[in-house]
């Protein structure tokens, strides 16, 4: 998967936005104002920090080991940093980003989850 290729994904999500909070090398993609995935654009290997449950977030560690790690920067218990650089199958990658935003998505108020679904 290409840097483009993962922002085309990110944003290909309803009410999903690219944002740079932090400088202009950090993508950060949101859905109503919260955090679902963060890249790096321009490093290599490519890598994405998303957002996952506990037990999943061990158990991919385990499964996958030096391209899924405890997410940099972040809680260590709710985020992953995944490589992306072909080692992982770009199937993969694109369910672990899918289950980022739809984790963010739960998280949100019902009022927010409501005006999703009618978008």
């Amino acid at each position: 998967m290409t840097p483009q290729e993962l922002r085309g994904f990110c944003l290909s999500f309803n009410s999903a936005v690219e944002d740079f909070p932090f400088s202009p090398e950090i993508s950060v993609f949101k859905v109503l104002g919260k955090m679902f995935a963060l890249s790096w654009v321009d490093d290599r290997p490519l890598k994405v920090n998303l957002k996952c449950g506990p037990e999943d977030a061990i158990r991919l560690r385990a499964e996958h080991p030096g391209l899924i790690i405890p997410g940099y920067h972040m809680n260590k218990r709710h985020w992953n940093t995944v490589t992306v650089d072909g080692e992982l199958p770009d199937q993969l990658v694109r369910e672990l980003i899918e289950d980022s935003y739809d984790l963010v998505v739960a998280g949100l108020p019902r009022a927010e989850r409501l005006r999703l679904d009618r978008s």
